[in-house]
């Protein structure tokens, strides 16, 4: 047995660093949508090019990820984090500075190339940083809610420096966050020795790996422009499918695989990636319906919108440090993620039951705080048993899965409820059109009939991702400290020492 290593004193000061990064991230996977208006008057973007200032982001992100991970654990998790944050805040300058859309499309991409090394980076970190239990719940906690609610809170940004500054803000105010979480990073950042995975890039599988998940994103992405059926989107698919199983054929042969296949594999994790990337597709779905329905049906400005998603957030927040937080340590984590998936159910129900003329207060305000404190309780446990019992030099790998169940749940949710929706809402007005109704409220109608119906959907797939994290997760308080105890045991996930 090594002798047990002490921890190191500034590891909550290098969680803050951490977590505003992270923050950072999941801004700007919504932050760029309340202004995305203003930036195609500007730059003179097409209706036709406009979505790939989201699809360009999505598509870089999400298929880079797996890469991503694999080179935290090879090059070092500090190293890589560092890295990302100098990217990111150069891709964003490049983006706040665009003079047409050729600059914005190219800027996107490689905030999403950057995005994809600091993501698995920010959470790998703590894995190998935090290892008590009581600790780890704290820091997971803090790291869930950002990541639950740092989407909603994307709205409300991007609405206060659209309206009141210039929506090249929404870019620029990533460089300030940056350079803070950076300096701090280099001075309260150490991960632990000998936890890196030195072995050599798995080329044909990073190759697989990487054109697998464009093509999976970019098949979403264009199902929501063409169509299900169109030849364009069934072929991203049949080639998502080829790809894919070559790539698992490949993982399973070679020595050092890009994916162990053992990070999957494992119950709790496996159920975690599956469970959080069915919540996702709900959660990113609500995002866009409920934009939608406030600024359209309602009338709202982009700042009283995004304002309104504040319960949303505050209940995520709730949930994740104060629920998940203090019960992760004393309650198994599926009777954490189960209720919190269930609530979020609810929440959503209530929903269903939206009209032109539904009160916030009495309707939207209630649903989004059963949300938030769902989806905030049950985040928290899943970003800690991302990288359950898993080897050190996994860790980046097993982080990077997480992201990438977020993000092609993001990718699934919008393009699935959003093709629902536009279906019902043209079946509604094709059904009332010429009647006793004026059109213009028949068109609203039918809108908020298409957003009821997604939403219906999004209700049962909470409840599928509620059933996963009760039949798949049975890690215990007691065997997630007894997986950390004896990786530490082994000399392998030891405590961060002391400098």
């Amino acid at each position: 047995m090594p002798e047990t290593q002490l921890p190191d004193p500034r590891r909550w000061r290098a969680l803050a660093f951490i977590a505003l990064a992270q923050l950072m991230v999941v801004l700007d996977a919504t932050i760029v949508n309340i202004a995305l208006p203003s930036a195609q008057a500007d730059l003179g973007i097409s209706d036709a090019n406009r979505q790939w200032v989201i699809t360009a982001y999505a598509l870089a992100f999400g298929s880079l990820l797996l890469l991503g991970g694999r080179i935290a654990d090879m090059w070092g998790r500090k190293n890589t984090f560092l890295t990302g944050l100098i990217g990111f805040a150069a891709a964003s300058a490049l983006g706040g500075a665009a003079v047409n859309e050729a600059l914005m499309f190219a800027s996107r991409a490689l905030q999403g190339v950057f995005g994809a090394l600091l993501a698995p980076a920010a959470l790998s970190l703590l894995a190998v940083m935090f290892t008590d239990g009581k600790e780890r719940a704290k820091a997971f906690g803090i790291f869930g809610a950002i990541a639950g609610g740092g989407a909603a809170l994307g709205l409300i940004l991007g609405g206060i420096l659209t309206e009141y500054l210039d929506w090249r803000w929404v870019f620029f105010v990533n460089i300030p966050i940056a350079a803070i979480a950076f300096v701090g990073a280099v001075t309260a950042v150490h991960e632990p020795d000998g936890t890196r995975n030195r072995a050599p890039l798995d080329l044909p599988g990073t190759l697989l790996g990487t054109l697998g998940l464009v093509a999976l994103v970019y098949g979403f992405t264009r199902a929501e422009t063409e169509g299900w059926s169109d030849t364009g989107t069934v072929s991203m698919f049949v080639l998502t499918g080829l790809l894919l199983v070559a790539f698992v054929l490949v993982e399973r042969k070679v020595k050092e695989p890009l994916l162990p296949l053992r990070v999957v594999l494992e119950r709790n994790r496996g159920g975690v990636y599956l469970a959080l990337g069915l919540a996702v597709i709900a959660m990113f779905g609500l995002f866009l319906f409920l934009t939608y329905y406030l600024q359209i049906v309602k009338g709202y400005s982009p700042i009283r919108s995004g304002v309104a998603f504040l319960p949303m957030v505050a209940g995520m927040v709730i949930g994740s440090t104060q629920l998940g937080a203090r019960l992760m340590t004393r309650v198994p984590a599926r009777y954490l993620m189960t209720p919190g998936l269930l609530v979020a159910a609810v929440g959503m129900l209530l929903l269903t039951q939206m009209n032109v003329d539904s009160s916030y207060v009495a309707l939207l305000l209630p649903a989004q705080i059963l949300l938030g404190l769902g989806l905030g309780t049950t985040f928290m446990p899943a970003m800690s048993l991302a990288t359950f019992g898993v080897e050190p030099r996994d860790s980046g790998i097993a982080s990077a899965m997480i992201n990438t169940s977020q993000q092609v749940g993001g990718a699934i949710g919008t393009a699935l409820l959003n093709t629902i929706a536009a279906s019902a809402t043209t079946s509604y007005i094709g059904a009332h059109m010429g009647g006793s109704t004026p059109p213009e409220l028949v068109q609203l109608q039918g809108m908020v009939n298409g957003y009821t119906t997604a939403i219906w959907w999004a209700v049962g797939i909470l409840v599928v991702s509620a059933a996963i994290a009760f039949f798949f997760v049975n890690a215990t308080p007691d065997t997630e400290q007894a997986a950390f105890d004896e990786l530490d045991g082994e000399g392998e996930a030891a405590p961060v020492m002391i400098h």
